[in-house]
């Protein structure tokens, strides 16, 4: 499983970072995290808000943070 976090390194996405890494840590998951900070490469999505969450080449969430349990939900759904 690949999830990128979309964002130019703002708190928001720095949170967002963070708690994935937990989430892979915690629930022991074999997951790749990328944070794409670049501006060419998050536009490239369509994206103009960030954070944005994508798993698996799915834009999950734009332009919020999600709570931890929704966010292990998304993933979960996608294992």
């Amino acid at each position: 499983m690949i999830i990128k976090v979309l964002g130019t390194g703002c708190k928001k996405c720095d949170k967002v970072y963070n708690m994935i890494e937990e989430i892979r840590t915690e629930e022991q998951l074999d997951i790749q995290i990328d944070k794409i900070e670049d501006l060419k490469s998050i536009v490239a999505y369509g994206v103009m808000t960030t954070p944005t969450i994508v798993i698996n080449g799915e834009l999950l969430f734009k332009g919020i943070v999600p709570n931890k349990k929704k966010l292990l939900k998304e993933i979960n759904a996608r294992i």
